[in-house]
């Protein structure tokens, strides 16, 4: 099965040592930060994530470590 762009972008942020937690609530994504990301995993967010529109953003998010799951 072929990875989604979303999935690719997710899962390289995490190999830079992102460290941000996807929170889903009643179909509402969002992100929370406890530890700093990596400088490399802060600086791919901000080129290749944050500039995302809010739904593309949601895409990616799906694919980080759960919240709830800590």
């Amino acid at each position: 099965m072929e990875k989604t762009q979303s999935r690719k972008l997710a899962e390289e942020y995490l190999r830079l040592g992102g460290k941000r937690l996807a929170k889903i609530d009643d179909n509402i994504v969002d992100t929370r930060t406890w530890d700093e990301d990596t400088p490399e995993a802060e600086a791919f967010w901000q080129k290749y994530i944050q500039t995302l529109d809010r739904k593309k953003r949601a895409e990616v998010e799906v694919f980080l470590p759960s919240i709830s799951d800590h």
